[in-house]
């Protein structure tokens, strides 16, 4: 970086008294990227380490499982920079077809028009200007959650170098006959009048009705159960299973259909469940997946009933119907003539809906575009198996394996005008012939009018991105990534897809590690939905406790592989974090704080400097393993209780003394106090790091912490002065638990005799500051002895409590829990009584027991202290 930067000032009155999180993160993200912190250089003899961001939809908006990834993903990269790597961040968005088609139409019928009114050139120019204008919101956002991306790579799914991508290895596959053309049962919306792939479906529980036929008559009459009672004007067989007696003579047999004048064959397929309904199932295998399958055994024809809309196409009284409208008719019409044996209504069952609009899924018999995945899918499993993949945590493994060990080919084709199209090309005398990047087809051949799959483009994300299928100094650089941060729920859809692109395309997988993260749901652990009015803006929280805070409650939230809860008390505790942060480091440069100069030797220190160093090596070499297993909420949790408990408490309180009292030993302490926050600042940063960025180039003097050498652990331990100040922790907190358990207030001064062991006796005057104990004198009369390990405290505490009354309160407190023990440990040791009443009465009864006990051991104590 040739730019060259004035050093800041370490002068504590620049720091504002009060810490406010908005005046100082959009000046300084700006700042960062003006000056190219976040740049990659492809060039670089740095080694590299690449992660992709999951595109977000160019329609979609900063929300709070987006939020929740991008912390992680950020933290990783800005440590990694920090430590000597050529870091890339690579941003990015999906052109999201269906989505992004549906926001536009939205548009254009608020002008009382529709797409085909514009047709087909005209309305993607109405899309593409959407995106100039409207599209792309997440990417203001995402700098404003502070993500330390290369905004000179943004890509775009539909931009000129991901188009000859796709084109490229749409060519290939098709060449290599991966790719074909077949007519299957597919997910069909009738409102969005595409196929949709299988996570574009959400599953709701719906009331509808279950309704029984009877078809054929007599003995040759056969009993079908139904939900959609429409489809059986496309029925063409009846399938039962072929052990089950009851149907074996109607096998081969064909029965009448009714309303139809047809007559379909009973045919024997194991699929069939005996056991469940009638034993016998209706087959339509142009609108049921698992009935195509039987269809395809027995070589039954396919009907197709519906047309795109789902309005009946059979000829008749039903023609024109939509199918809602036509099950209660077709229902009704089957009434009339004896032919409904049973209805149960309503019927709870689990019904598919598009996740775009909410319209109820058809499955529908489609000619399609397919890839044949089998020969994909097992390399990308292989890769895996083999070792040359990791995923985290190793234990979701497992559903990866479920998954594309048993992938079914993949329908790439969809329905729409706003998306990659299919670059197959029809001639005039049914010539069909695929076409490349800088090919042309003939002018009388006609394009296939369908689009590809937004998740085809989306799974060459980590090398297109690089310039693929150019091979550019990116891509040797950044491919493979280095890992792939996604959450579970994509291991299916995305993640497979990438692998088995990757692998095929450039015979590498296309990244390292697989870790992946759980979902973010509400405080209560429900899933966050409009629906159920818990949908949190992550604006909203940025805004009121600042970027910093939202960001350390949802890292300390993060357990690898598992859902993670989010509350708003969190977010408010990680914003009294950094408050403490940025108070603490006030603290020290006002107190003379410095990282001027080394370090002093190991005999210049006292033994509260030698503890505070010792734990902060050991914390830097435990915030360095949980990085590296993304362990965030216990990466968080151990920086927290160091930089509050330990530096923060123990260490500023047990160091006023040495500081009041000046000199040498003064001197030692202020350098290393600016080390300790030196250090515990480049540790926060990546995860908090605007107040980290901030708060170290003032304690620094230096450019910027997004460019400062990663902590790392010299090795220095001092297991003696971690010992010696434990027992001082665990004295001052028991007299303290004490003064606390007898109502004396902390600001209140006690007499005290203090009876130290040699280790405790350099720390008295420390122990006496912050407990408020004075001397003794002539006259002293303890009321209270605390024996606390091999030390003894002595109080007096007459003049703070009423010490008899105190005693008599204690008395009856302990007859009281002491009589709560007998009679629960009483009842407990009953073994009628426990034979015979609830469970939960009888751990109610059991945790009185514990709560008695634990009750009279805290007394007995509390009256032994008190002397007699």
């Amino acid at each position: 970086m040739t730019e060259t930067h004035p050093r800041n000032s370490n002068d504590p009155t620049t720091l504002p008294t009060t810490f406010v999180p908005v005046e100082l993160e959009g000046e300084l993200y700006v700042r960062w990227v003006d000056r190219g912190y976040f740049r990659a250089d492809a060039t670089s003899n740095k080694p590299a380490y690449t992660v992709v961001i999951p595109p977000p939809n160019v329609t979609g908006r900063l929300h709070m499982g987006h939020a929740y990834e991008h912390t992680q993903i950020d933290a990783i990269t800005r440590r990694k920079r920090m430590q000597g790597f050529e870091t890339l961040w690579q941003p990015g968005m999906d052109h999201a077809g269906i989505a992004t088609q549906n926001v536009v139409e939205r548009e254009l019928a608020k002008e009382g028009l529709s797409r085909h009114d514009l047709g087909r050139e005209a309305f993607e120019q109405r899309v593409w200007q959407w995106k100039a204008q409207s599209g792309g919101a997440i990417s203001d956002q995402m700098r404003r959650l502070g993500d330390g991306v290369d905004w000179d790579r943004e890509r775009f799914t539909m931009d000129e170098g991901l188009s000859r991508a796709v084109q490229t290895i749409f060519q290939r596959l098709y060449n290599d006959e991966l790719i074909y053309r077949a007519e299957r049962i597919i997910n069909w919306c009738p409102r969005c009048t595409t196929a949709i792939s299988d996570i574009e479906v959400d599953h709701n529980d719906l009331d509808g009705e279950l309704v029984s036929i009877r078809y054929g008559d007599g003995e040759d009459s056969i009993v079908v159960a139904t939900t959609r009672a429409e489809t059986m004007l496309g029925d063409t067989a009846v399938a039962v299973h072929p052990d089950d007696d009851r149907y074996r003579h109607l096998v081969g047999r064909e029965i009448e259909l009714p309303l139809t004048g047809r007559r379909i064959p009973v045919v024997a397929d194991e699929h069939v469940d005996p056991e469940f309904g009638s034993g016998a199932v209706k087959v339509t295998p142009a609108h049921d997946p698992n009935d195509f399958e039987i269809g395809q055994r027995h070589n039954l024809p396919s009907l197709t009933v519906m047309d795109e809309r789902a309005s009946i196409t059979v000829p008749g009284p039903f023609q024109g119907l939509d199918r809602l409208e036509a099950r209660s008719t077709v229902v009704a019409a089957l009434r009339a003539e004896g032919r409904i044996v049973a209805e149960k209504r309503p019927y709870v069952h689990a019904v598919g809906h598009c996740s775009r609009c909410g319209t109820v899924i058809e499955p529908r018999l489609s000619m399609q575009w397919w890839v044949k995945v089998a020969p994909l899918a097992k390399a990308a499993g292989d890769a895996v198996r083999d070792g040359r993949v990791s995923i985290h945590p190793p234990e979701l493994a497992g559903r990866y394996f479920d998954w594309v060990d048993n992938l079914r080919d993949w329908n790439i084709s969809r329905q729409l005008w706003w998306g990659h199209r299919i670059p197959i090309w029809y001639g005039p005398g049914g010539e069909v012939i695929c076409i490349g990047p800088d090919e042309t087809a003939p002018e009388d051949y006609v394009q296939d009018p369908d689009v590809l799959d937004t998740w085809f483009s989306s799974g060459l994300w980590p090398f297109s991105t690089m310039g693929w299928p150019e091979q550019t100094d990116s891509l040797a650089k950044f491919y493979p990534n280095s890992v792939l941060f996604t959450g579970y729920d994509l291991l299916f859809f995305w993640i497979a897809r990438m692998m088995m692109f990757g692998l095929y395309a450039t015979g590498e997988p296309p990244f390292a590690v697989i870790a992946l993260h759980g979902m973010v749901r509400d405080k209560h652990g429900k899933k966050m939905s409009k629906s159920f009015g818990n949908v949190v803006d992550p604006i909203e929280w940025m805004d009121t406790y600042g970027t910093d805070a939202l960001r350390f409650a949802l890292a300390r939230a993060a357990n690898p592989g598992t859902d993670a809860p989010i509350a708003e008390e969190s977010v408010e505790g990680a914003r009294n974090f950094t408050t403490k942060v940025w108070n603490a480091t006030r603290f020290a440069l006002l107190n003379g704080a410095t990282t001027t100069g080394p370090l002093p030797s190991h005999a210049e220190l006292s033994a509260v400097d030698r503890w505070i160093l010792s734990r902060l090596n050991t914390v830097v070499a435990e915030a360095d393993s949980l990085f590296e297993d993304y362990e965030f909420a216990k990466l968080t949790d151990a920086l927290y209780h160091f930089a509050w408990d330990e530096a923060f408490d123990w260490y500023v309180e047990l160091s006023k003394a040495t500081y009041a009292a000046g000199g040498d030993a003064a001197d030692a302490s202020r350098r290393v106090l600016g080390h300790i926050l030196d250090v515990l600042l480049r540790l926060l940063h990546p995860i908090i790091p605007f107040v980290t960025d901030k708060l170290w180039t003032t304690l620094t003097g230096e450019e910027s912490v997004v460019i400062a050498s990663w902590p790392t652990d010299t090795g220095y331990r001092d297991l003696g002065a971690e010992a010696e100040i434990a027992e001082l922790q665990h004295l001052v907190t028991e007299v303290r638990r004490f003064r606390s358990e007898q109502g004396v207030r902390t600001s209140q001064p006690v007499p005290a005799r203090l009876e130290l062991t040699p280790a405790l006796l350099a720390h008295e005057s420390a122990i006496r500051q912050l407990l408020r104990l004075e001397p003794v004198t002539d006259e002293f009369s303890p009321t209270a002895t605390l024996p606390i390990g091999q030390a003894r405290v002595s109080l007096d505490l007459s003049q703070a409590i009423d010490v008899d009354a105190e005693r008599r309160r204690l008395e009856k407190d302990f007859a009281a829990a002491q009589k709560e023990l007998e009679n629960t440990s009483k009842k407990l040791g009953n073994d009628s009584f426990l034979a015979k009443a609830p469970a939960d009465i009888i751990d109610g009864i059991r945790s009185r027991r514990d709560k008695a006990q634990n009750d009279t051991d805290r007394i007995q104590r509390q009256l032994e202290a008190l002397s007699k």
